[in-house]
């Protein structure tokens, strides 16, 4: 079976790359057009892609000309000349596809070919790297071509924002001699958080892109909102920040108002109240129900008509947590007090679990019955998965070194396909 599998998906490869020869085919023939035009005569072809977009033609009839003026402004640049594979794994990545391609294959360099073509387009691109570091080297050493090329670059850091500025006043472009002491940084400066997503290319991690998108969703108008869309994300490692990380959320907590006094109120109520009596204890479940009789008494203690009327829902809550906090949790079993703090006891490995908290105001509860410092609660603005985060772009695409064994995931979950790149050189 296994076998068959892998006879079914190699086809499927050998069918994906067969069908892009013939755009390789095309780069390679515009590449002698673009080697033999001026400094200024190179730079002026991106308008000219702009222009033949505005006036109708299609991402895939502008990539031919695109792929072959990159390769020719990062040879100029750079001093690096992109190999037909990282072409093919610069097309690929223009499908919306997932290119697998080894470690040591140029990557970095690969993700500027579609980064450039789909920037004409006026939308801005987003290259997502799994740190600051990346993002920040990957903006200054990339962001050379793409600023000779007449696109803006913006980069985030997690301490603030960055955009890349030309400092060269050298026309002299071959093979730049301070390609690589740009990636020290000297060549971005500080800038807002909207003049960076204001670029044509914006490099940064996950979580940066996350983040704005829940302060963007909390702004109080659309002026102070900094994303503009998201048009199309390429997102390096791509396993490791769609898979492995896929579900984990993000969030945007702040302390709620204190209601010390509150809670200390509720638990007073609540050691007047007697088991069996009063309320029944579910043990299992660890809850709490009232009888009629306890109702009462609790409803008399507030002073309110109904407990459970839907203006009251704050007060029930309140009850039932300090009732559970003085009768169900039990302190050197489901707790221990240490340096005047609450630390929860795991019930499965007795080990204690510092930095923890009970959710949902039941460790204020806990807090109150013990007659220690209540601390506030932490209240959720806003939340959203990695793997929601980035369904909601219109175009995704992914490199990485080891995609093929998750490659059922990708196209379950986000309707991507895995490309296998062969290497520019024979594997030994």
């Amino acid at each position: 079976m296994f076998n068959i599998i892998s006879k079914l998906i190699g086809d499927s490869n050998e069918k994906a790359l067969k069908k892009i020869q013939p755009l390789l085919a095309e780069v390679n023939i515009l590449e002698n057009k673009y080697i033999s035009l001026s400094h200024t005569e190179l730079k002026s072809s991106t308008e000219k892609l702009k222009i033949r977009f505005s006036n109708g033609e299609d991402v895939i009839a502008l990539l031919p000309d695109a792929f072959a003026i990159v390769r020719e402004a990062s040879k100029r640049i750079l001093g690096m000349r992109h190999f037909d594979v990282q072409i093919i794994g610069g097309i690929i990545l223009n499908e919306g596809k997932i290119a697998e391609m080894r470690t040591g294959e140029g990557k970095t360099l690969v993700a500027t070919l579609p980064a450039y073509l789909n920037a004409l387009t006026g939308k801005n691109v987003h290259i997502v790297t799994v740190n600051d570091y990346l993002a920040k080297r990957d903006a200054s050493w990339m962001g050379q071509v793409y600023n000779y090329l007449g696109l803006s670059v913006g980069c985030l850091q997690n301490q603030g924002s960055l955009n890349f500025v030309d400092n060269s006043n050298d026309e002299n472009y071959e093979n730049n001699s301070s390609s690589f002491a740009a990636v020290a940084g000297e060549n971005l400066q500080e800038c807002s958080r909207e003049s960076a997503y204001q670029c044509d290319i914006v490099y940064g991690t996950n979580n940066e892109f996350g983040f704005d998108y829940l302060r963007d969703n909390m702004s109080e108008s659309v002026e102070k909102k900094v994303q503009k869309g998201r048009q199309f994300a390429i997102v390096d490692e791509v396993d490791n920040i769609l898979i492995d990380e896929a579900r984990t959320p993000l969030i945007i907590s702040g302390p709620a108002k204190d209601k010390a006094n509150e809670y200390r109120k509720f638990s007073r109520i609540a050691k007047t109240l007697s088991s069996g009596e009063d309320f029944e204890i579910e043990i299992k479940r660890k809850s709490i129900s009232f009888t009629d009789l306890g109702i009462s008494k609790i409803e008399r203690s507030l002073n309110v008509d109904n407990l459970y009327d839907p203006n009251n829902d704050v007060l029930s809550h309140f009850i039932e947590n300090a009732v559970r906090a003085e009768y169900v949790y039990e302190k050197n079993r489901d707790y221990v007090i240490q340096e005047k703090e609450i630390l929860i006891v795991d019930e499965f490995t007795g080990r204690l679990m510092k930095g923890r908290r009970f959710s949902d105001g039941l460790h204020q509860a806990l807090e109150a019955k013990e007659n220690l410092t209540i601390q506030k609660e932490s209240v959720t603005y806003a939340t959203i998965t990695l793997q929601n985060y980035f369904r909601m772009y219109e175009k995704l695409s992914g490199m990485t070194g080891t995609a093929s064994t998750e490659a059922e995931e990708f196209e379950k979950i986000y309707n991507l396909e895995v490309v296998e790149i062969p290497t520019n050189k024979p594997s030994k």
